[in-house]
């Protein structure tokens, strides 16, 4: 107790009355939490309303702005280009087809500077999409920058590789990636599209380019069959509809789809092989004889089938920026000319349907002869001609067809009424059936409007004009015993089920007697096998042919005046059990000799010879005719 009452140094202080002792641990109160949390509540509450206000502005005060927005943004359409069908010769040999390929699109609204957050958007895009394309930059960015800032729809290029889009779409993926990690780059690729659609290709090149045509830039037909038979070749388009973020398909946000109609597949009555025979024949001879232009056509006589139609010079269609304006099209059908002597085969036609003179009737043929207002040749000068009517044609004689037709009437003006009637029959004057793109029908005047002079050059084939599918439709209605069976180009269609639905059988009109054409056919015989004849260079060893041959006045399409000459050569074989018809023109041949008999009757032959092996047709074995071709007085 004494202790505990030292005072002093080294003395204790004092506990005083009820206070801790030194050392002793401290009590930790808690404060009450309510206030805390009523904070919390308030700043809760203020940050719900903040979100409250801004969906209320968003889903009610401005929705339709923002929906606008997401859609223009969100949503694409496009269309399904429906797959073109293809074009085959009659063993289903492709001579059309098409293969894959895309347009390259864009829409400008998503290169717009509110949208890309930068000015040069389009000028950026333009730079790197040009090497891809092969396109100019400028006019990149006139397309992607439009009058119109609403147009939300440009083709870029068309018909564009695979290989192409990938490269772009490629790019597209990498600038999008690296925008997610980089925000100082920009995908001002967003906004370029893809639509599937196919590039038509012709597989043989120019061969058949005539028949056809070509397909433009905007995938429709522009010549021939691509553009006759355009709406079935072409079918119809489908549609699509789909959400698109960033560039890239949104595959949860649905799409409305309506599917492509593919076209129907089109086998013509063209046969590959021959096809090629006629174009090699036609384009050597045009080649060699330094002429304007040349075509062969090769007809099946029985069934009006063309088996091959070729024209020289020809053209690619797969690539139409080198070729020739004046080579495009089909000449074969599209030139109306003067056929000289092969239209003789008609003026005999008429003389022996009418009854007017036999292969025998004795034609006596001056050197000239007057008639109207002129004085009337021969292709030679020679002396006076004693010729049968099969002998008139043999030789080729203009002044024994003039005096074999004045004939057909008691007056010339009766005689020409007649001849007219039988131009018609055979097709004159008229389109042939074929509703080919561009096709002339000739010129053939009403005889009350022949002039003094055409009332006796018509008969030998001038002042009168055609095409060339007349021309061989006329030998084949002789071959295939004086019934005209109207050409066809087209032997059926397949569509989209695979069915295959056969062409509508063509016309068949009777325009002489079966008498008449036989005749007529061992009288073309003569043209051939006679060594009279003016077409021996279109004979075939161990097959009878039928033909004539044709050396005209040819009008310059220029200047409408006469210059140079229409060379051509028609016939059939074999002669008497006919299969094949052949025609042959070569226009304004310049160099070496221009008689059809020399020019025209070797390509003739070469064509003919080939389809009769081709098709497999044996001779007959039978011998011709031999009708006499002069007389004595």
């Amino acid at each position: 107790p004494a202790a505990r009452g030292r005072t002093g140094p080294g003395a204790r202080p004092a506990r005083g009355p009820g206070g801790p002792r030194p050392g002793a641990p401290k009590t930790i109160r808690l404060g009450s939490p309510r206030p805390r949390l009523r904070l919390v509540g308030v700043g809760l509450t203020l940050v719900m309303l903040a979100f409250v206000v801004r969906l209320v502005q968003v889903q009610a005060v401005d929705a339709s702005t923002y929906a606008g927005k997401a859609e223009r943004n969100r949503y694409v359409g496009q269309v399904l280009a429906a797959d073109r069908g293809e074009i085959t010769d009659r063993n289903g040999v492709a001579l059309a087809t098409s293969e894959d390929a895309y347009d390259i699109t864009a829409d400008p609204t998503m290169f717009a500077p509110d949208e890309l957050k930068i000015d040069d958007g389009p000028e950026q895009a333009a730079a790197l999409l040009a090497p891809i394309l092969g396109a100019d930059p400028e006019d990149l960015v006139r397309k992607l920058r439009p009058d119109n800032p609403a147009l939300r729809y440009v083709k870029l290029a068309g018909r564009q590789t695979p290989q192409v889009w990938r490269q772009i779409k490629d790019l597209r993926s990498a600038l999008a990636a690296k925008s997610e990690t980089d925000p100082s780059t920009v995908n001002v690729l967003a906004g370029i599209f893809s639509v599937p659609t196919s590039k038509r290709v012709y597989p043989n090149n120019e061969l058949a380019a005539g028949i056809l045509g070509w397909v433009n830039a905007e995938g429709k037909g522009s010549g021939g069959v691509e553009l006759q038979l355009e709406k079935r070749l072409a079918g119809e388009d489908g549609k699509i509809r789909y959400a698109q973020s960033g560039g890239r398909l949104v595959p949860t946000a649905g799409s409305t789809e309506t599917p492509a109609v593919p076209g129907d597949d089109i086998e013509l009555t063209i046969d590959r092989d021959i096809q090629w025979a006629a174009q090699n024949a036609i384009s050597k001879q045009v080649e060699e004889s330094a002429a304007d232009r040349g075509y062969v056509i090769v007809q099946d006589t029985r069934t009006g089938e063309v088996l091959a139609m070729a024209n020289a010079p020809g053209f690619d269609p797969n690539d139409l920026s080198d070729a020739d304006p004046g080579t495009l099209g089909n000449a074969a059908l599209q030139d109306a000319f003067e056929p000289g002597s092969t239209a003789k085969v008609l003026s005999m036609a008429a003389v022996l349907e009418e009854k007017a003179a036999t292969p025998g009737t004795h034609v006596v043929v001056p050197n000239r002869l007057h008639r109207g207002d002129r004085l009337f040749k021969d292709d030679i000068d020679h002396p006076t001609w004693y010729l049968t009517l099969n002998g008139v044609l043999a030789k080729s004689s203009n002044i024994g067809t003039i005096l074999a037709t004045g004939q057909l009437g008691k007056t010339q003006s009766q005689a020409n009424k007649v001849l007219y009637d039988y131009l018609r029959k055979f097709g004159l004057g008229s389109h042939t059936g074929l509703g080919f793109p561009g096709e002339t029908k000739g010129i053939l005047a009403p005889p009350d409007q022949w002039s003094t002079s055409q009332q006796y050059t018509i008969p030998f084939g001038q002042g009168v004009s055609i095409n060339a599918m007349q021309a061989a439709s006329v030998y084949s209605t002789i071959a295939n015993g004086g019934v005209r069976v109207e050409p066809t180009l087209v032997r059926g269609s397949k569509g989209p089920d695979g069915r295959f639905t056969p062409a509508p059988e063509p016309e068949r009109t009777r325009v002489v007697s079966e008498k008449t054409a036989k005749t007529l056919a061992q009288m073309l015989e003569s043209v051939v096998d006679d060594e009279e004849g003016t077409g021996t260079k279109a004979r075939i060893p161990g097959y009878r042919v039928a033909g004539k041959t044709g050396t005209a006045n040819r009008v310059d399409p220029a200047t409408g005046k006469y210059h140079g000459y229409t060379s051509s050569f028609a016939g059939f074989a074999p002669a008497d059990k006919p299969r094949i018809t052949v025609y042959c023109v070569i226009q304004n041949a310049t160099q070496g000799s221009y008689f059809g008999g020399q020019i025209c009757g070797p390509v003739f032959k070469q064509v003919m010879e080939f389809s009769l092996k081709s098709l497999q047709v044996p001779p007959t074995g039978a011998a011709p005719a031999a009708l006499p071709v002069t007389f004595k007085p």
